[in-house]
């Protein structure tokens, strides 16, 4: 698998002829960095190559670079069944604007924030690659819509746009598609607040849905951790014991 990988890698590089910044093969999967303004010529010369023939798009995924690899959950205090309030929450989506992603303004510790993955998939070929593409400004985030080379990316997109705030220019239709009409806000931004911003309720005095300030506490969740101790050792058998 990894050479037949490192081969497409090879071919790639070839057929791309310099639009690729960067080419990553890790765990035996092809993964290409490309400039936002080179994502619709490599898209279609993906597509159209004979020697790539990638007539398929999987996915599209937003990602939140924000503060990436750092972690809050400390788990080494956590409860041992089930979820608990084990440590206190520190990041914008919990707590505020505070924490890690500074005071006010919400930055990348990796100097791009927003980016959008792709799948591509060859039948004729049965190969796969993904490419990602970081947008250039964080405050409105912007690539090429892939809808004039794949009709299915017009859903993915709308994901992409609802859930982190993507804008794909020249895309057909772009609205959300998961949330409510009158959301505010992109859900899967890590300065969302876990708890939400507003809650729905319909009242039964007015005979309608009203929307009203989110009540609950802010928390964060540790997950349950299984450790190698003796919490979790098989039973000493008879002869261990000295039973025998």
């Amino acid at each position: 698998m990894a050479v037949a990988v490192e081969q497409l890698a090879e071919r790639v590089a070839q057929a791309l002829r310099g639009w690729v910044s960067e080419v990553q093969v890790r765990h035996g999967e092809l993964t290409l960095v490309v400039k936002p303004a080179d994502l619709l010529p490599v898209m279609q010369e993906l597509r159209d190559n004979e020697a790539l023939r990638f007539e398929q798009l999987i996915d599209i995924a937003g990602v939140d670079y924000a503060a990436y690899g750092q972690d809050e959950w400390i788990t080494e205090q956590a409860s041992s069944t089930g979820f608990s309030r084990g440590v206190d929450g520190f990041t914008t989506g919990r707590l505020g604007l505070t924490g890690i992603y500074g005071v006010h303004e919400i930055k990348s510790n990796t100097g791009r924030r927003f980016a959008a993955v792709y799948h591509l998939l060859s039948v004729a070929l049965n190969q796969r690659v993904r490419i990602r593409a970081f947008c250039d400004d964080d405050n409105v985030p912007l690539l090429d819509s892939m809808v004039p080379i794949w009709a299915c990316a017009d859903w993915f997109e709308r994901e992409a746009f609802d859930l982190f705030g993507i804008i794909f220019n020249g895309h057909p239709d772009l609205r959300r598609i998961l949330t409510d009409y009158g959301f505010v806000g992109h859900p899967f931004r890590k300065d969302f607040p876990l708890i939400g911003n507003v809650e729905v309720r319909y009242d039964e005095e007015r005979r309608r849905v009203v929307y009203e300030p989110v009540s609950i506490e802010p928390r964060v969740l540790v997950p349950r951790v299984i450790r190698e101790d003796n919490r979790y050792a098989e039973p000493a058998s008879r002869e261990d014991r000295g039973d025998a």
